[in-house]
């Protein structure tokens, strides 16, 4: 195969490169910036690029190919096909909206959210059921955790904590 050189860029194109490489927050796209960046200003070929970067010689082609094809637009990620997401915008603000409730306050039987709860209780609100480590996954995104409910043993008995504290020396002794 005949080696793939790039001519020569222009300061502004190198300049975009080298920002774009600095800036995405896209790993591969830097891999691909520094790609042509090492063809541009290294002049080095395809198979020293792919042992620098760790890609396949072919890989390294392509993206070559394709940035003199379509330029900086080029090296982003295509769309690619696939079902689109079930979660909308008004079930994410539904989902942080009740997790910030109290379940009592909604009269529902229970004290606290738990993942499980909260899709239950969307599912039959919306109609979408997703799953519990979905939900999870939304809350986190959204910058909210469950926690984990603290358990206190408490009793009728008037006495309770006299003998609590009680026990508590004895067994310290």
């Amino acid at each position: 195969m005949r080696p793939i050189r790039l001519d020569a860029l222009s300061p502004e194109q190198l300049s975009e490169l080298d920002h774009l490489y600095h800036t995405s927050p896209d790993p591969r796209v830097r891999i691909r910036a520094l790609m042509i960046l090492l063809c541009a200003e290294r002049h080095l070929v395809a198979a020293e690029i792919a042992a620098i970067v760790r890609q396949h010689e072919e890989t390294v082609r392509r993206w070559l190919a394709r940035y003199e094809a379509e330029g900086i637009i080029g090296l982003a990620d295509a769309p690619r096909a696939g079902t689109p997401p079930k979660v909308t915008p008004a079930y994410r603000i539904r989902l942080l909206e009740l997790v910030r409730r109290r379940p009592r306050a909604l009269g529902l039987p229970f004290s606290l959210w738990t993942a499980a709860r909260l899709a239950d209780h969307l599912a039959e609100e919306t109609g979408l059921r997703m799953s519990v480590p979905s939900v999870q996954r939304l809350l986190r995104a959204g910058g909210m955790a469950l926690s984990r409910p603290q358990h206190t043993i408490t009793s009728p008995d008037p006495d309770y904590a006299v003998k609590k504290r009680r026990s508590k020396t004895l067994a310290m002794s």
